[in-house]
């Protein structure tokens, strides 16, 4: 599984950078009945250890303006927390493409191809 620059804390998202200006579409968390459906899509929140998932790859951008790398930084520590095999990439550069330019651009495809060969193809 690879998860690029993503919104993943539903719970927290309206707090951080743009997320206030997504409450329309997401719903507002601060909201305890909007918050009971919000949680049934909120990754973070559906995470359960006791299931066997596959190897997941996070990446992110330190200067995303719009998503803020805290979310793919906080479910890779619960998923290293649970055991899973996560592998975490957060580009100092860049923005919510993940990359500044060209190079970091296949830089970071460079990172998702050699993730999926060692893990689905050569693993």
């Amino acid at each position: 599984v690879v998860i690029q620059v993503p919104l993943l804390d539903m719970a927290r998202y309206s707090r951080l950078l743009a997320g206030a200006s997504w409450m329309a579409e997401y719903g507002d968390p601060e909201d305890p009945a909007q918050w009971e459906f919000i949680r049934t899509f909120s990754p973070y929140h559906l995470l359960d250890e006791a299931t066997e998932y596959p190897p997941v790859l996070l990446t992110t951008s330190t200067r995303d303006d719009r998503v803020h790398p805290g979310h793919a930084r906080k479910l890779t520590a619960k998923l290293l927390a649970a055991g899973k095999d996560v592998t975490y990439y957060e580009n100092i550069e860049g923005g919510h493409g993940g990359a500044a330019d060209n190079k970091q651009a296949a830089h970071m495809a460079a990172l998702v191809y050699e993730f999926l060969a060692a893990r689905l193809v050569l693993g």
